[in-house]
């Protein structure tokens, strides 16, 4: 949901941090303490998505739209697809093992979700009004990380990357515990999923100068193990920033593992479908979705919902974004 947004580049490059921005909107969980980055020098900033569907959701697209904020203020956008990562699953949120997917399979999941992403970014570039130093807004770069790891040997990877992991440490982290008190219990296929995620850190960091990476509240724990790894390995500081998972005012999640997931492929999701979901939008939830999905000024925002207010049936606030 791309709107354009007066000055929003102007707004992003002066005083006002990205991390400032991203916390008016209602679009920061947690975050290590990075400030002075978000308004110094400008490096990467990197979100992954595992092939677990052919599509992402709207949930996913929460963190994209987090990700063209700091795009706008100069920073490299990194979009990564995890055609390794999404061969092991991650246990993060699951009451149970993911199901192992065929190659072709994965690979189809894995073309859907760059197809995504590459939409998304498109829209915004379309729609989001360009300043006079729009050269200077770097454009997205979409990897796979199958890419760094498909001539990689087990006994180096373990060598390497394992060796920094204490599994005092991992064996604390929420997504583990609740596995290892359920009846299924957890692999180690499973059980290894953060070393492969922060490894993915570390090759960001090396080879695109990356400084953070964004995810979803339930990524928390990998994200901050990832900090701290490429901090072992490299001695520099990264960092790492949540946005909160996608809710109703009633407190239900929306989302795949939920089951009522909007889905942003087409083929899924008809535009018509996707309209209906945010003209069925309760009034209790107007307000943050516009700050969450939208590009409009807050100053742009209050009016939309005052007119909101004062003229309840004519819906104001659904013509302010595009799906």
């Amino acid at each position: 949901m791309i709107r354009r947004g007066e000055g929003l580049f102007k707004r992003l490059s002066s005083s006002l941090s990205v991390l400032k921005t991203l916390e008016s909107r209602g679009l920061v969980s947690e975050h290590t303490r990075f400030e002075s980055c978000a308004t110094g020098s400008r490096g990467a900033v990197y979100v992954g998505f595992d092939p677990t569907a052919d599509s992402l959701h709207l949930g996913n697209l929460l963190t994209l739209v987090s990700l063209i904020h700091f795009q706008c203020a100069g920073h490299q956008p990194i979009a990564v697809v995890g055609g390794a990562t999404g061969v092991i699953g991650d246990p993060s949120g699951r009451h149970s093992e993911r199901e192992r997917l065929a190659p072709g399979v994965l690979e189809g999941n894995a073309a859907g979700i760059r197809e995504c992403i590459a939409r998304v970014f498109a829209n915004a570039r379309a729609l989001l009004p360009a300043p006079s130093g729009a050269r200077d807004v770097p454009g997205l770069k979409l990897l796979d990380n199958i890419e760094w790891y498909k001539d990689m040997n087990v006994v180096d990877f373990l060598s390497d990357t394992g060796r920094h992991f204490r599994l005092s440490s991992m064996l604390q982290k929420d997504s583990v515990r609740l596995r290892l008190s359920s009846q299924e219990g957890m692999s180690l296929t499973e059980f290894s999923y953060p070393l492969f995620q922060a490894y993915d850190y570390l090759h960001l960091h090396r080879h695109h100068k990356c400084w953070l990476q964004l995810g979803g509240a339930d990524q928390w724990g990998n994200i901050s193990a990832g900090c701290e790894f490429v901090n072992k390995c490299t001695e520099k500081e990264v960092h790492g920033l949540t946005v909160p998972l996608l809710v109703s005012s009633s407190g239900e999640k929306i989302g795949k593992s939920a089951g009522n997931a909007v889905w942003l492929s087409p083929a899924r999701t008809s535009p018509y479908k996707l309209y209906q979901h945010f003209l069925r939008t309760t009034d209790q939830d107007v307000g943050t979705l516009l700050k969450q999905f939208t590009f409009l000024g807050m100053g742009e925002l209050e009016a939309a919902l005052s007119s909101h207010k004062t003229n309840v049936p004519a819906h104001t606030y659904h013509t302010t974004g595009a799906p």
